[in-house]
């Protein structure tokens, strides 16, 4: 499953002047947690959310306490504190990911970088945006749409494996594969594909090879270490 078939497309967006209270009302209205921060030719500069909005709460000018100070310095956000618009308060770079990327990129990209939300980028285009609650959505799917995923993307377009040339069955979410493919390698391979695609729960190979091939790698290997004299 790729990004575009997740993504939300209908994407609120605001310009760098853009004041905070104007994004705190914008977010509050719409119901959304955070909004890309665009130019005037559409590139996506950064994402401004509902946690860098927070950080006002800390308080601006003499005022403030001698803990609000110091969570400033140890977090390093005295700009993002004292921001009055979404070009001063947004996270940037952006962390985008392409349309036709897997939502399994997107997820690492999300749990790596820690954030909500990714704007989908085409070339210098913004063309939608994916949230954690688009990918939790695919993970939903019906066991016929994973079984046609598994069977159309992962084996026949990714692995050039014959889907007839294998047994599938999935119940719940629970795949068992079961047949004969070319080499351990592709057996590995289709096992690691699979417990990628959206909405598997688990996986249980019977795959079987007619050639070890990963025999002959670890052979090849030992045959090229350097002897000890």
């Amino acid at each position: 499953m790729r990004v575009d078939e997740v993504m939300t497309t209908d994407v609120v967006t605001v310009a760098p002047e853009t004041t905070l209270k104007e994004v705190a009302a914008l977010l509050s209205g719409r119901r959304i947690s955070g909004v890309p921060v665009c130019d005037a030719d559409g590139r996506v500069l950064g994402v401004v959310t509902e946690a860098d909005i927070l950080w006002k709460e800390l308080g601006l000018g003499p005022g403030r306490g001698v803990l609000e100070r110091l969570l400033e310095r140890a977090y390093g956000e005295d700009t993002r504190v004292g921001a009055r618009t979404a070009g001063e308060a947004m996270s940037a770079p952006p962390i985008t990911v392409a349309p036709d990327a897997p939502v399994a990129h997107a997820a690492e990209l999300m749990i790596e970088h820690g954030v909500n939300r990714l704007p989908v980028v085409a070339g210098d285009t913004l063309v939608g945006i994916v949230a954690r609650a688009d990918l939790v959505r695919a993970f939903t799917r019906s066991d016929e749409e994973i079984a046609r995923e598994i069977g159309d993307d992962v084996l026949l377009r990714t692995l050039w494996v014959d889907p007839d040339s294998v047994s599938l069955a999935v119940v719940d979410g629970d795949v068992t594969i079961a047949g004969e493919v070319e080499n351990r390698t592709t057996a590995e391979l289709v096992e690691a594909y699979v417990r990628r695609v959206p909405g598997v729960v688990s996986v249980i190979s019977r795959l079987t090879w007619r050639i070890d091939d990963r025999s002959r790698r670890v052979a090849a290997g030992t045959a090229r270490l350097p002897h000890r004299v």
